[in-house]
């Protein structure tokens, strides 16, 4: 599907203040200690990489041979679905946790459907604010909460810098 853009400090924590961190290593420092600050990156890495396979497979999202590679900002999935919502949803569990910039989406679809549009919450934003944009009509909120679930779990509960999937209009309401 390709690669998508997320705010890479506006979503879901996932370790604790600082514990993601690494220092680089500065440039006097032997090339023992830089291998060692390398390795501790790349613990790291794969540390966030098994978090964000757990928190697909909880949010109970249809999806075979998951394969879940972080390098730095950027998580690189792999998989195979059976639909498109199920791909965007993966992708927006992963893409909506701090420390993750870029989703590079690998995954196969089965049976290909329209692509939904992604939105980027702002402050001031809510669901019928978003609907009445989107779809000239801000009752229709409930389409884009039901398309964002597991991942809301109520409609008010949406924060700047969050990626939304926003149906297309004749998908919108199935």
């Amino acid at each position: 599907m390709g690669i998508f853009d997320f705010v890479k400090n506006a979503g879901a924590k996932m370790f604790g203040k600082g514990a993601e961190e690494v220092p680089e290593a500065p440039p006097e420092v032997n090339h023992f200690k830089k291998k060692q600050l390398e390795e501790a990156e790349a613990a790291l890495d794969d540390k966030m990489a098994a978090r964000l396979t757990n928190v697909v497979w909880n949010f109970g999202v249809n999806v075979q041979d998951l394969d879940i590679m972080v390098e730095g900002d950027i998580a690189t999935v792999h998989g195979v679905v059976t639909n498109q919502s199920d791909l965007e949803k993966i992708v927006l569990l992963v893409g909506n946790h701090e420390g993750i910039a870029q989703v590079d989406a690998q995954i196969d679809v089965e049976v290909p459907e329209p692509e939904a549009t992604f939105y980027t919450v702002v402050k001031g934003d809510s669901l019928s604010k978003i609907a009445k944009a989107q779809y000239g009509n801000a009752s229709r909120y409930p389409e884009i909460f039901e398309a964002n679930k597991p991942m809301l779990s109520h409609p008010d509960k949406i924060y700047p810098g969050q990626v939304l999937r926003i149906p297309m209009e004749e998908t919108a309401n199935v």
